[in-house]
């Protein structure tokens, strides 16, 4: 305890850290508070609070935003969609791949893009999310009017969100999109374990007990997909130092380290969102198309055999093409033959990219597998007893997303700590020189 509460007064003494961590809290509690204010002209009292459904996932994201009927309804999952978008225009059209290769300018163009095209599909979702989720009943102005100002409304809300998330990745700690659907999740946690107390009762105590021995174990599991990691040994033929090359040896050795889940949380977000698009589209003509209500049924609950398989495949599908966009073979190979460093056994050069592409996949097909099951986890949970509610828990989207988010702000709060730790080493002069055994970066 005395070690936790030292650490606690390590990360405030660097006032960086410390200002970022309150820029963080602040922003997320101005993204809380927006999910209470519910769109003008609808009586709250009268909507539909029924979460046993799809959409009460969907509702477990937002932190209660969707339905409140917030200004926060949609949340950031627009902007994920239309980033979704752009990077798969970004493999397959020329134009986009072009712009990636500009530096910060085409980035910047990029970001501009996706931001038009996230209007673009807010005011589609908010067009659907009145029509499916609003009863007549609880609108309390000329409805054509409420549709055309709740749609602008939804869209800005939306914007914000997402100018929150660009505020928190670059003022506050961690990912500040990653953060924003984390708080959400987070806030529906306490709630849902009342509902699983009341439900089981004191009499399912045993029960509940084992239902949390479970979670644990299901989070250790997660945690440990999160931070594998496989080494792929390198050797440098030389060294440099002081204008003199040096022969190979131990102090010339490195490792390239690639995770096991590359992609992280991103797979599972992305096809979080797409998830969402079957069942809000096909209610749109669930009254007029036998097929729109058996899709917009199927694809209502997590629990359907045509849910979970479709999401499974989605994020196995995700995991190698986010991890195919964010680590280039090709550009490390390059790295370290422009450091004079191979991997033994292995050409430098194109074998050297296809070696690490080969042991790239190796790794990520398990990886992907394991985080698909343990996605559609919330399943079986819930068809072995566990309340639909605190089932989401399980696994799935909701543990993925925290514990993947958690881990990552931890990292980055380590990393300062340890910047620190090295600079009030440098100022005591109690870091000496080790340029003999210093390794050159790849």
């Amino acid at each position: 305890m005395k070690r936790f509460f030292n650490t606690i007064r390590n990360i405030f003494s660097i006032e960086e850290l410390r200002t970022r961590i309150l820029y963080t809290i602040g922003f997320l509690v101005v993204f809380r508070l927006g999910s209470f204010i519910v769109l003008p002209g609808v009586n709250p009292d009268l909507l539909n609070q029924t979460t046993n459904n799809f959409f009460g996932m969907i509702n477990t994201f937002l932190g209660g935003a969707f339905s409140r009927a917030s200004i926060f309804a949609l949340g950031i999952m627009p902007y994920i969609s239309a980033s979704i978008v752009i990077q798969l225009l970004s493999v397959a059209v020329p134009y986009f791949q072009k712009m990636q290769k500009e530096g910060e300018s085409g980035r910047k163009k990029i970001n501009q893009i996706t931001r038009v095209l996230t209007i673009v599909i807010t005011l589609a979702q908010a067009s659907g999310y009145l029509a499916a989720t609003i009863p007549a009943e609880a609108i309390m102005i000329e409805r054509s009017f409420f549709v055309f100002s709740s749609m602008i409304i939804l869209t800005a809300g939306t914007i914000f969100c997402m100018w929150l998330g660009e505020r928190i990745t670059e003022k506050g700690i961690g990912n500040g999109i990653s953060m924003l659907i984390m708080i959400g999740i987070i806030s529906s946690f306490p709630l849902a374990i009342v509902q699983e107390v009341g439900e089981k009762g004191t009499g399912g105590l045993l029960l509940l007990v084992l239902e949390f021995l479970a979670l644990f174990f299901i989070v250790m599991s997660v945690v440990l997909l999160t931070t594998a990691i496989r080494r792929i040994p390198v050797q440098y033929a030389r060294q440099v130092v002081g204008g003199a090359k040096r022969q190979p040896g131990k102090s010339q050795r490195s490792y390239i380290p690639l995770k096991v889940n590359s992609a992280n949380v991103m797979p599972i977000i992305f096809a979080q969102s797409l998830m969402f698009l079957p069942s809000l589209v096909a209610s749109l003509w669930a009254d007029q198309s036998d097929t729109a209500r058996y899709i917009s049924q199927t694809f209502a609950t997590f629990t359907s055999v045509e849910y979970n398989v479709t999401f499974a495949i989605l994020i196995i599908l995700f995991t190698f093409f986010y991890t195919a966009i964010t680590i280039n073979p090709k550009q490390m190979a390059d790295d370290m033959k422009r450091n004079n460093a191979f991997i033994p056994g292995v050409k430098p050069g194109e074998p050297t990219s296809d070696y690490i592409s080969a042991v790239l996949d190796r790794i990520t097909l398990p990886g992907a597998l394991f985080l698909a099951i343990v996605a559609v986890l919330p399943a079986f949970a819930n068809a072995a007893g566990v309340s639909i509610n605190f089932s989401q828990f399980y696994g799935g989207t909701s543990l993925i997303i925290m514990v993947g988010v958690i881990l990552d702000t931890l990292q980055q709060i380590e990393s300062y700590l340890l910047m620190r730790h090295y600079e009030g080493m440098m100022k005591s002069g109690k870091l000496k020189g080790r340029s003999s055994q210093n390794v050159p970066a790849i």
